[in-house]
């Protein structure tokens, strides 16, 4: 309706997939903040994946809560300078198997307003990098 404007919901998405081994068992982290305050936190054992795997399956996880939220926009970081670099475009998909995740996460992104994608240094990246240890020790039973 002319006149009426849906109220935006910003929301800072930090993610980080790992294995251990390369494929190997493998998790998710995913911290979703909303002017700097956790409003998320999520971790998933994902099993046997590679590491790109795993970032993209923690993103696709962060932006799946993020909808969840409400939210319509969301600032995605993420330490995988791959990932981000397939996501914005500046390289080629060459890999099958992280072609299926990217049109994943590309569908998914189209149900928001925006979505930016950057890469960040791992050190900033902390709080997602614990979950994914925290999932992959919980899976391993330690």
């Amino acid at each position: 309706m002319p006149g009426i404007r849906m109220k935006t919901k910003h929301l800072t998405l930090y993610s980080d997939g790992g294995a251990r081994g390369n494929p190997g068992p493998a998790g998710a982290g995913a911290v979703l903040r909303e002017g700097g305050k956790t409003v998320a936190a999520l971790k998933r054992s994902l099993g046997e994946a590679t590491n790109n795997q795993a970032e993209y399956q923690a993103l696709l996880m962060g932006l799946e809560e993020a909808k969840r939220l409400g939210a319509t926009q969301v600032a995605c970081f993420l330490d995988s300078e791959l990932v981000v670099k397939q996501l914005n475009r500046q390289y080629k998909m060459k890999n099958q198997e992280l072609g299926v995740w990217f049109v994943k996460v590309h569908n998914l992104c189209q149900e928001f307003d925006r979505v930016t994608f950057t890469h960040v240094p791992r050190e900033e990246n902390t709080a997602a990098d614990r979950l994914v240890n925290e999932a992959l020790d919980e899976a391993a039973g330690s």
